[in-house]
C-alpha cells in the first residue's frame, strides 16, 4: 500500500537492508491505522442499522385510547354532533394541541384513539406511531420517536463508511488510470468498489443533509409536506425551539451519548414543547402541569366550540 522510500532509489543507500527497514516500519503502521478506522466505522454502521431495524415504533399510551364504554357509546351513536361531544369529553383529559385541517380533533377510527401531537397512522405497520417521520423500506421499519436518533446516526455512519472506502480506493484508481496496474481482476474490483462507494455517498449525502435540515427546525418528513395545524391555523415552525434545543430533543442533553446509538431523546413522545404554547393552546384543555399532577378536567367553554369539532378519519 505504500511505495518504496526515496532513499531506496538513491545512490546513497549502502545496502538494501536499510530499504527493507523503512518498509517494515511504515507498512504495518499504515495497515493497522486503516484496519482500526475501518472496523470502528463498520461496527458503528452495523450497530446503528441494527437499532434502526429492531427498535419497534411506539404506540400512544392507554390514556389516548377509548375505553370500552366510550367506544361502545361512540359507535352506537348515530348523531354526528353527539359523537363530536364524546370526543370532546375524552380530549379534555389529554395534552393535545394540534388539530385537523378544519380545526377538529385528530381521531383515528382504526386504532380508536385520540392521536397525540405529531402522531400519525402508518398503513404499513397498521398502527399509530408516536412522532412518525416516515416508513423506511431500507430498514423495513417505521421511523418515529423511538428510533429517529438511530436512523440519523445510521445515515451519518453510512456516509462516513462510503467516504472512507472511496478515499482509500481512489489512489489505486489513479494507478489504474495511469496504467500502473496490470492485473485485470484488480482493475474490475477497484472500478466497481469506487463506483458503488461514490454512488451511495452522493445519495446518502442528500438524504442525511435533508434530515439534518429537518432536525434543526424540529420537523418530521410528514410535517415538512403538511404543516401541523394549531388553534390559530397551520404553523410549520410551531414546534421549533431553536437550533440547540431542537438537537437536544432528538439526541438528549448528554453530549457524550450523541454519537452512540443509545436511547437519549427527551420526553416520551406524547407531548412536545412548542415555540409559543399560547399560539397552540387547546381551549378544551387545562395546562399540561395540571393534567400530569391531578388530571382535573377543565370546564367546557361552550357547546358552540364543542359542536364545531370535527373527526379526522385515517384511511
Amino acid at each position: 500500500m505504500v511505495g518504496l522510500p526515496s532513499d531506496c532509489v538513491s545512490s546513497t543507500v549502502d545496502s538494501p537492508s536499510e530499504c527493507s527497514r523503512h518498509v517494515t516500519v511504515s507498512n504495518p503502521v499504515e495497515k493497522v491505522a486503516y484496519l482500526v478506522v475501518f472496523h470502528i466505522l463498520f461496527v458503528l454502521f452495523v450497530w446503528t442499522y441494527w437499532k434502526s431495524v429492531f427498535t419497534l415504533p411506539i404506540q400512544p399510551g392507554k390514556k389516548f385510547h377509548m375505553s370500552y364504554a366510550d367506544q361502545e357509546r361512540y359507535e352506537n351513536e348515530e348523531r354526528p354532533e353527539v359523537q363530536r361531544q364524546i370526543l370532546a369529553e375524552i380530549a379534555r383529559k389529554l395534552p393535545v394541541y394540534t388539530r385537523t385541517g378544519n380545526g377538529g380533533i385528530r381521531f383515528c377510527d382504526r386504532c380508536q384513539l385520540i392521536k397525540p401531537d405529531r402522531c400519525h397512522h402508518c398503513s404499513v405497520c397498521a398502527m399509530c406511531v408516536l412522532k412518525m417521520d416516515h416508513h423506511c423500506p431500507w430498514v423495513n421499519n417505521c421511523i418515529g420517536f423511538s428510533n429517529y436518533k438511530f436512523f440519523l446516526l445510521f445515515l451519518a455512519y453510512s456516509l462516513l463508511y462510503c467516504l472512507y472506502i472511496a478515499a482509500t480506493v481512489f489512489k489505486y484508481f489513479i494507478k489504474y488510470w495511469t496504467g500502473e496496474l496490470t492485473n485485470g481482476r484488480s482493475k474490475f474490483h477497484i472500478l466497481f468498489l469506487l463506483f458503488v462507494a461514490v454512488m451511495f455517498f452522493v445519495s446518502l449525502m442528500f438524504l442525511f443533509g435533508y434530515h439534518c435540515w429537518l432536525g434543526s427546525r424540529k420537523r418530521s418528513t410528514l410535517e415538512a409536506f403538511s404543516a401541523p395545524v394549531f388553534q390559530n391555523g397551520p404553523d410549520k415552525n410551531g414546534f421549533n425551539l431553536g437550533f440547540v434545543k431542537n438537537l437536544q430533543q432528538v439526541f438528549g442533553e448528554e453530549k457524550k451519548l450523541w454519537l452512540l446509538p443509545i436511547a437519549s431523546s427527551q420526553g416520551d413522545g406524547h407531548f412536545f414543547p412548542m415555540r409559543t404554547l399560547s399560539e397552540a393552546r387547546n381551549p378544551l384543555l387545562t395546562n399540561e402541569e395540571q393534567w400530569e399532577e391531578d388530571g382535573i378536567d377543565e370546564e367546557p367553554q361552550g357547546s358552540g366550540e364543542a359542536s364545531s369539532l370535527a373527526i379526522e378519519r385515517e384511511t
